[in-house]
């Protein structure tokens, strides 16, 4: 995989359609959508990796934390891509960063991170990144 101008190697590329509900009074998409295609762009590389992700049981990612600097307006119709990048994990946490542009468009419509920990959902504490994603993060040289 190959770095970027982020922070972190790139480890996956989402394609996510804007939704004509994504945009708000302004005309534009509401700044929440920008998360949720963050969190889709997220979800499609744990499911790519092996992670089921459905309800919580057992050990599973949750974000503690999560940031988007809006650079410029998206609105439908159009195709957002999205590129995720990780950086070093440590213990039981992985920081992640994301690029927000329109397909075909090189311009940063915006930016975000978000950290990512595993936690035994049981007693909610957090228990350290299951190795086999360790390994593999080794590999990416995250």
């Amino acid at each position: 995989m190959q770095a970027s101008g982020m922070s972190g190697v790139l480890v996956h590329t989402a394609l996510i359609p804007i939704r004509w509900g994504d945009m708000d009074a302004y005309g534009h998409v509401n700044n929440t959508i920008y998360f949720r295609y963050m969190e889709q762009t997220r979800v499609e590389h744990l499911e790519r990796m092996g992670y089921t992700i459905g309800p919580p049981a057992g050990k599973s990612p949750v974000i503690i934390d999560s940031s988007c600097t809006f650079l410029k307006p998206l609105s439908y119709p159009g195709l957002v891509e999205v590129k995720m990048f990780l950086g070093a994990p440590g213990r039981s946490s992985i920081p992640s960063s994301y690029e927000l542009r329109l397909h075909g468009d090189e311009t940063l419509y915006a930016s975000g991170a978000a950290k990512i920990v595993w936690v035994d959902m049981a007693s909610g504490e957090s228990v350290p990144i299951p190795d086999d994603l360790r390994a593999h993060l080794a590999t990416l040289g995250a």
